[in-house]
């Protein structure tokens, strides 16, 4: 009679900690579909949102609308960008397996919020249609892959495919996605952090654009 081997107390912890922080990890990819529908319809809704606005007779009520709207709007772009920077671990990316273009969806979005740091996106057309284009791309770059790849692992009918579009199942398109994805992040966040101090040093952004009384 063959006994099964007994873990000792570190092996035990080290099992429960990895075996967690994959489940967390995977629990998240699979709810980010979830939060990028629900933050693309709150962005896609503008007009029917300034359509009820001027139903509202109530100046208070339309402001109290309109500020909810755009703190909920704005809000969820940043969670779903803040729980997306998983994607840019390497321990995560390469191991624990994501959507391959995850990084990438990461770098699109962080470009759509930062348009909003430097142009008014709910006055100026041009700054809205823009960040409506990149959260469309970064979403596909997510969704897609996380669908047809991670939830579609069973499906046979798929064959190669879902394999394709997991990061640890295809390190040799994965690792130069996430070496480019974590570049152009890098690259990015300079730029916008340069602005923000050279905006500071030639003039305060919160007075700048105050009109004069």
């Amino acid at each position: 009679m063959i006994l099964p081997a007994v873990l000792s107390a570190d092996d035990l912890a080290a099992a429960l900690t990895n075996g967690a922080a994959g489940w967390m990890v995977l629990s998240v990819a699979a709810v980010l579909p979830i939060l990028w529908a629900f933050a693309l319809s709150m962005f896609f809704a503008r007009p029917y949102v300034l359509r009820f606005l001027r139903t509202i007779t109530l100046r208070f009520g339309g402001d109290v609308w309109w500020l909810s709207y755009v703190l909920l709007r704005d809000a969820l772009l940043v969670v779903v960008l803040g729980l997306s920077l998983i994607m840019l671990f390497p321990n995560l990316y390469l191991k624990v397996g994501l959507p391959i273009t995850g990084p990438l969806a990461v770098v699109v979005l962080f470009w759509a919020i930062a348009i909003k740091l430097f142009r008014d996106t709910d006055e100026d057309v041009n700054a809205f249609r823009l960040q409506a284009i990149l959260l469309v791309v970064a979403s596909v770059l997510y969704i897609v892959p996380q669908v047809y790849g991670l939830e579609a692992a069973d499906q046979e009918n798929l064959g190669n495919l879902p394999g394709t579009l997991v990061s640890s199942s295809n390190p040799d398109l994965a690792k130069p996605i996430l070496a480019l994805s974590i570049g152009l992040f890098a690259l990015s966040a300079g730029l916008v952090f340069l602005r923000f101090v050279y905006r500071l040093w030639t003039g305060s952004p919160a007075t700048e654009d105050v009109p004069a009384t």
